[in-house]
């Protein structure tokens, strides 16, 4: 019912509904972006349900679900993070993967709706622990529609990761355009990480 309610909303609204998620891909890290506005949440939603993706959960931190709303975004897929825990928000998160036979965690790779000049590393760093790879999803405003990357796992190289990262990214345009990826240089020299 929701796939149907959306995709009438979205087609009214101009925007591609003919877009598909790779197959097979059972459990993953999506990063969607470029993150510029608070309607990327709800377009993000719906792409979900466009997308069958119904065990695609998102991380919010832990502040937002003790909130009144926190039952909101426990309906809509929310997992909270303690980002404060001596059991850092990489092996929380870790260890909610490896439970799971299917399960995809959505994060921004920015990790803010503000200007940023560096993607956060924690996602990149979930990845890799839990041997799972990334599939990137653009939020293109400009074009109406959705860019979905075929999935890749983390290498031994995070630059040429982070290079191809940035190469999907830099092109699409986000409802405030000049928050997006387009000019972000590459942050590591090829042997430094941050998590």
């Amino acid at each position: 019912m929701q796939r149907i309610f959306w995709t009438i909303l979205f087609r009214s609204l101009g925007w591609n509904t003919n877009v598909q998620f790779p197959a097979g891909v059972k459990k993953c890290v999506i990063i969607a972006g470029p993150h510029t506005h608070w309607m990327d949440f709800p377009v993000g939603l719906a792409y979900r349900s466009l997308l069958r993706l119904k065990n695609a959960r998102f991380l919010g931190k832990k502040e937002l679900f003790d909130s009144p709303f926190g039952f909101f975004f426990r309906w809509v897929g929310g997992i909270p993070v303690d980002r404060f825990s001596k059991h850092n928000v990489v092996d929380q998160v870790v260890d909610i993967l490896n439970k799971e036979s299917e399960i995809m965690i959505a994060l921004s790779p920015e990790g803010t709706r503000e200007k940023v000049d560096r993607l956060r590393t924690g996602f990149y760093h979930i990845a890799k622990k839990a041997g799972i790879p990334i599939v990137m999803i653009g939020l293109d405003f400009g074009n109406r529609g959705i860019e979905v990357s075929e999935p890749f796992y983390t290498s031994d190289n995070e630059k040429a990761d982070f290079d191809r990262i940035l190469k999907f990214f830099g092109p699409i345009q986000g409802k405030i355009p000049s928050k997006g990826m387009a000019d972000l240089k590459n942050q590591f020299n090829g042997h430094e990480s941050t998590h």
